[in-house]
């Protein structure tokens, strides 16, 4: 799929002269928490979102800093900062060096861009830079909704034999598989997994490689986790989930 598959067309927008007041009342109303900022040519020329508002002084939020702080800063850092508590109008707060991309933008590239960028939405433009929609995580998620709606189990369940084949088949097409180390047994569609690793990584990613086979029931785990090191063997019960991600 592409952001044209996806995006939502026709987003609200505000314009640089807009007030803030506004824009936030846009934001309020439409629960969003973004508005692609537009010229009188439809072209994007920033984004307002709620990032940008949040050092307000209307909240008493505006940045304090130490004198010897303010010093270091300069006059041009402290004067952005008073524009940002206290400007009227959306251009002067928005984000105008704006991520984009057009509708033929493949969604993994969308989504490389929005974890890279550690932001929300990105505008969808034409080849003259105007505004054709927006791409979102909320549209992310409502495509992965029907992604997962449509890939619902099929009639014409594989039998146990088939079953085994299929979940042994796609451990192995996985770098991280442990293909040598791992057995299956499948009665009436529960599978048993039984053998080794040496990650508890890998003990819920074969769960789920097992999970995602249409026609399997339940899944059992009978792994043993054994420390690459030492040789020190843990059954399932006793090993544990994976330590936190780093």
């Amino acid at each position: 799929m592409n952001a044209g598959d996806i995006m939502t067309r026709q987003p609200i927008t505000a314009t640089p002269e807009m007030l803030i007041a506004e824009a936030v009342k846009l934001m309020a109303q439409h629960r969003i928490s973004g508005l692609p900022v537009v010229d009188a040519t439809g072209v994007v020329v920033g984004i307002v979102s709620e990032g940008d508002l949040l050092r307000r002084a209307e909240l008493g939020t505006e940045r304090q800093h130490r004198r010897w702080v303010e010093l270091l800063l300069g006059p041009g850092r402290r004067a952005r900062e008073y524009v940002d508590a206290h400007a009227r109008k959306v251009g002067e707060v928005m984000t105008d060096e704006v991520a984009s991309v057009v509708a033929e933008t493949s969604l993994a590239d969308v989504v490389r861009i929005i974890e890279r960028r550690h932001i929300k939405r990105l505008p969808v433009i034409d080849e003259s830079g105007r505004l054709v929609g927006i791409v979102s995580r909320a549209d992310l998620v409502h495509a992965l909704l029907a992604s997962l709606t449509q890939s619902q189990p099929k009639p014409g369940t594989p039998g146990d034999a088939e079953l085994r084949d299929m979940i042994l088949a796609e451990i192995a097409r996985q770098p991280w598989g442990p293909r040598y180390s791992i057995d299956v047994k499948v009665a009436d569609g529960v599978v048993d997994l039984y053998g080794a690793i040496t990650d508890e990584y890998e003990r819920p990613a074969v769960r789920v490689v097992a999970e995602n086979i249409a026609g399997v029931k339940a899944v059992r785990d009978h792994l043993v986790w054994v420390e690459p090191v030492s040789g020190l063997a843990l059954p399932a019960e006793k090993a544990g989930a994976p330590p936190d991600h780093p």
